[in-house]
């Protein structure tokens, strides 16, 4: 079975497919003569995508991604530099939630956006852990409250730097400084041993982030957990993740109390030019 087939009908031998191709896998043998994959292609196809996408002509189909699910780019729908601007600028960590549970379809769907970010060589293995109830939040914020207590147990100097003492006291007084008392919490997951499984994730989770708001939900990174993940087993293996796997970001989520209406200022970017 060949990688991918060319409608003859529709393709203009045009190139693009060739120039594009991030491996390199497709050639023109001749200027007059259709595109085809070069010897050794399937192994090295990464599936990106991209001989589908910049096809003016949708004459190539993917194999293993029917054009059906390749929809066209609306270009009236593509955000012009002012919306880019307002979307991020906009964009609000929420640390205070509505007592009010977030819906399943609606994390889903967010989700479903968020996998669309890039990731290494397209492997795409990040994987998501929902834990969509405030009881079970709070069951994992205790065990990461336990981490804090061992570590100012042991006069960890981090103790004093994050002053999880009196985080401790807090949350001993019902006060969450950990999660906020977000509804939700999404946790990026994935194999221990691939190299850039941080880098995935994060990108994934930032993803999940700039997408959360047009659902109406607010959402807010959460650091101290995922620090107590990275030194707590009990914490992770309450996770119940997939052999091999471990935690590489965690995200509150929830509907937020504040409403927002100004654009806060941030320092000027710190720029080095080469070249």
């Amino acid at each position: 079975m060949s990688l991918f087939t060319i409608d003859e009908k529709w393709c203009r031998k045009d190139g693009f497919c060739v120039a594009d191709c991030p491996a390199m896998i497709i050639e023109m043998k001749t200027p007059d003569s259709f595109p085809t994959p070069v010897e050794g292609a399937e192994q090295r196809c990464i599936n990106c995508g991209h001989c589908v996408a910049v096809c003016p002509h949708s004459a190539l189909t993917l194999d293993r991604m029917p054009i059906a699910s390749c929809p066209p780019i609306n270009k009236d729908l593509l955000p012009g530099p002012d919306q880019v601007e307002q979307l991020l600028r906009s964009r609000r960590s929420i640390r205070s939630y509505h007592d009010k549970p977030v819906e399943k379809e609606t994390i889903q769907g967010i989700i479903d956006l968020a996998r669309y970010g890039p990731t290494g060589s397209n492997s795409q293995q990040v994987q998501w852990l929902v834990v969509s109830s405030r009881e079970e939040v709070v069951k994992l914020t205790e065990l990461a409250v336990d981490w804090m207590r061992s570590t100012v147990k042991a006069k960890n100097p981090m103790a004093e730097q994050f002053q999880m003492a009196g985080i401790i006291r807090a949350w001993e007084n019902g006060i969450d400084f950990i999660c906020r008392e977000a509804p939700a919490l999404v946790v990026t997951h994935g194999p221990e041993a691939y190299p850039v499984m941080a880098v995935d994730s994060t990108i994934a989770l930032t993803f999940f982030d700039l997408a959360a708001p047009s659902s109406g939900l607010g959402t807010c990174w959460a650091g101290f957990f995922m620090a107590a993940a990275s030194y707590w087993p009990e914490l992770t293996q309450a996770m119940e993740l997939p052999d091999g796997h471990k935690p590489f970001g965690a995200m509150m989520v929830g509907y937020p109390a504040a409403v927002y209406h100004r654009l806060p200022a941030r320092n000027d970017a710190q720029i080095v030019w080469m070249g």
